[in-house]
């Protein structure tokens, strides 16, 4: 597919995603009967984040990439009335401050897999985001084509 020909999709939204039934906003690219490639934005970040020509030039190479905010960024459910966590007691191991773990936003992921169709995608996930893919290896590796964790962390203390 020439990337200059490459048909950008409007935002879209899906309710009830995942065993959270959150709202989830994405964006695809290019032809939706290819290879989809799910990329996974980090902490606070929206999908815009993802540049447009990133997206693109993958559409270009026989790739269907789709961006999204994962809950708490952009357009997808915000969970204003949680609590601010504690990130220091959850450094010492102490999650009793958060509101929701990386499986939770693993869970949500898939729950947008699930919403599109998809059996299983390629993951791309930047900082938190590969993190988060990085979940959903372990929890749903069936779910998973590929792994890709960009400026990422196992989360490990020794790591």
């Amino acid at each position: 597919m020439d990337k200059n020909k490459a048909q950008i999709h409007g935002e879209e939204s899906v309710d009830n995603v995942g065993p959270s039934k959150i709202k989830m906003v994405y964006q695809r690219f290019g032809d939706p009967s290819l290879l989809p490639v799910f990329l996974i934005m980090g902490a606070g970040a929206q999908m815009i984040n993802w540049p447009e020509g990133f997206c693109l030039e993958l559409a270009s190479r026989g790739l269907h990439p789709i961006r999204f905010d994962n809950r708490d960024a952009g357009l997808s459910t915000h969970f204003s009335h949680a609590p601010v966590p504690d990130f220091f007691g959850i450094q010492s191991g102490d999650f009793s401050t958060v509101a929701y773990t990386l499986s939770d936003m693993a869970a949500d992921t898939v729950g947008l897999m699930d919403a599109l169709g998809y059996d299983s995608v390629h993951l791309v996930g930047a900082s938190m985001g590969g993190m988060i893919a990085q979940t959903i290896a372990i929890e749903f590796p069936h779910r998973v084509r590929s792994l890709t964790s960009m400026m990422s962390t196992t989360g490990h203390q020794s790591v």
